[in-house]
């Protein structure tokens, strides 16, 4: 009930604008800001803050924590090490109590490990390239620009404001529930949620991020006895590990398609023996082409857009692994990493308001993204419990990859777009 009657309000709620004032004085603080803020992601790209490097992230956390404490928020380090993770930065600024309560999410680590050879920070035209540059460290430095740009306007201190800097997005700490426990309360808490990973751009047109599917992992193990091939199918030996592999994956492929899904094998092995690394990252496996395969073993990813889907195939992915071939047994394991957020009526009005700042802006209207396109994100955490828009951070592209980039133009725009949606929603009511 509190989400629907919190979807109504937001579609409802008249919007509470900036002046054509305050717009000015966010543009030319953002505008002041400009060397600023590439030089504070410059800074930021250079602490390599691998997940596991939890130096790293804490160091970052520490950049972060010295920008926000200057903007007259409370900031506390949560440490993270029930979970063999660095820890979450967590700030928060109380407003005047009247206007909607926002959280801001981003984080602090990226998949750039000490081990990478992609280290350094450098600019090549209008563009900046680095590890971790658009996922997450633009996003960091458009959530400073915007709050920035909100203090020198004057709207900033009547704002009620979280912010939830994670330290393990990019590979969640074990049991992910712990691990989220902090951004989760703070999700229940907020009346809207804005998620600062790099926005979605496509030839030119720049999109907002209602859904984004959820990202899961599986492990399949499949049986079988061993002993010379000339008894294969028959009685005695059955059909082996591997072709009650074989069997599974393929039913995979032929009857769990629908839209908005998918299901990918990463890694596999079979043989006698055959196993996989802790990390579920390296298989081995071994034989001779008249043995009968004893053991095989994969590992893949399931994406979907839904709570409801995610049920409903795994139900699907279990019943078809239950059908062994004869002498074959065979076990499927799931583990959760990123719920899906899910597509809502208050994720669309947070568009809409979006949409509305970009009409003050003299910006393009933002269409929907197809969440088919997009990988899973802290914000999948809140989107239950609260209207969420993601992918509000700086453009680019090549995320996870070397010479991943980010357009420096992007930052001062992202900046003023999200000082000017802040303000907006800060000053929306409360919904009681």
């Amino acid at each position: 009930m509190h989400r629907l009657l919190l979807a109504a309000a937001l579609i409802t709620a008249p919007a509470a604008a900036q002046t054509a004032p305050e717009i000015a004085r966010m543009r030319a603080a953002v505008t002041a800001d400009t060397e600023r803020n590439e030089a504070l992601l410059k800074r930021l790209v250079e602490v390599n803050s691998g997940t596991l490097n939890l130096a790293g992230v804490r160091r970052v956390g520490d950049m972060m924590r010295d920008e926000l404490r200057q903007l007259g928020f409370e900031v506390e380090w949560v440490d993270q090490n029930a979970v063999g993770r660095a820890g979450h930065l967590i700030a928060r600024k109380k407003g005047d109590g009247r206007g909607k309560r926002l959280l801001l999410i981003g984080h602090l680590d990226t998949v750039f490990e000490p081990s990478s050879s992609f280290q350094t920070y450098r600019t090549e035209g209008g563009r900046a390239i680095g590890p971790g540059v658009g996922d997450d460290k633009g996003g960091l430095v458009v959530i400073v620009g915007a709050l920035r740009a909100m203090q020198a306007a004057g709207t900033l201190k009547a704002a009620d404001i979280t912010v939830v800097l994670t330290g393990d997005e990019e590979r969640t700490g074990s049991p992910a529930p712990t691990a989220r426990a902090h951004l989760v309360a703070a999700g229940k808490a907020a009346d809207a949620a804005l998620e600062y990973e790099n926005m979605a751009v496509e030839q030119g047109t720049e999109y907002g991020t209602v859904a984004r599917r959820s990202s899961t992992s599986w492990e399949l193990r499949t049986t079988g006895k061993t002993g010379h091939s000339s008894g294969v199918f028959g009685p005695s030996l059955g059909y082996g590990a591997i072709y009650e592999m074989t069997r599974i994956l393929d039913a995979f492929r032929r009857e769990l398609p629908e839209p908005n899904l998918t299901y990918n094998v990463g890694v596999l092995a079979g043989g006698t023996p055959a196993a996989i690394d802790a990390a579920g990252v390296t298989a081995t496996g071994s034989g001779k082409t008249n043995i009968v395969a004893e053991a095989a073993v994969a590992r893949g990813d399931l994406r979907t857009l839904t709570p409801e889907q995610d049920t409903r195939v795994r139900a699907k992915m279990e019943a078809i692994v239950a059908q062994h071939l004869p002498q074959t047994g065979a076990t499927l394991t799931f583990f959760d990493a990123m719920p899906p957020m899910a597509p809502s009526e208050g994720n669309r009005a947070l568009l809409a308001t979006l949409n509305a700042v970009n009409r003050d802006l003299k910006l393009p209207a933002m269409p929907e993204y197809d969440p088919a396109k997009r990988g899973a994100a802290d914000s999948g955490w809140v989107a239950a419990d609260v209207p969420t828009l993601a992918g509000l951070g700086a453009s680019g592209g090549g995320a996870h990859a070397e010479g991943e980039w980010i357009d420096l133009a992007s930052l001062p725009r992202q900046s003023l777009r999200n000082a000017a949606l802040l303000t907006r929603l800060a000053r929306e009511p409360r919904p009681r």
